[in-house]
C-alpha cells in the first residue's frame, strides 16, 4: 500500500509557476512510476508527466518545454514544476503511482487544484 499526498496547488496568473510535490508513505524507489495526472472539469484524466524508477521522464505534448518532472529520493518526494502556465492548465492534478510486483497495482493521491487567471 502507498499513500500519496498532493501540495503546491493554487492560484496563480498566466505565465506564472508552480511547484507541485507528492510525497509518498514508502520509498519511491520501489515504484516503477510516479506519473502526473490532470482534470479539468468536464474532461476526462489527462497523463501530464511520468519519472520511471530509472529516471526516465516524458510529457504531454501539451505541457513540454514548460513542465519538469523530477523527485527527490530521499525524501519519498516527486515534483512537478510548471512554468509558463497557460489559462488551459486549469485543472485537479492528481499523483499516480504504479507498482509492479508479482501483479500490478496503482495508487492516487487526493489531488491539488491548481488555477491559472489574472
Amino acid at each position: 500500500q502507498v499513500h500519496l499526498v498532493e501540495s503546491g496547488g493554487g492560484l496563480v496568473q498566466p505565465g506564472g509557476s508552480l511547484r507541485l510535490s507528492c510525497e509518498a508513505s514508502s520509498s519511491i524507489i520501489n515504484i516503477n512510476a510516479m506519473e502526473w495526472y490532470r482534470q479539468a472539469p468536464g474532461n476526462g484524466r489527462e497523463l501530464v508527466a511520468t519519472i520511471t524508477r530509472g529516471g526516465t521522464t516524458n510529457y504531454a505534448d501539451s505541457v513540454k518545454g514548460r513542465f519538469t518532472i523530477s523527485r527527490d529520493i530521499a525524501k519519498n518526494t516527486v515534483y512537478l514544476q510548471m512554468n509558463s502556465l497557460k489559462r488551459e492548465d486549469t485543472a485537479a492534478y492528481y499523483c499516480h503511482a504504479v507498482v509492479v510486483a508479482v501483479y500490478l497495482s496503482d495508487y492516487w493521491g487526493q489531488g491539488t487544484q491548481v488555477t491559472v487567471s489574472s
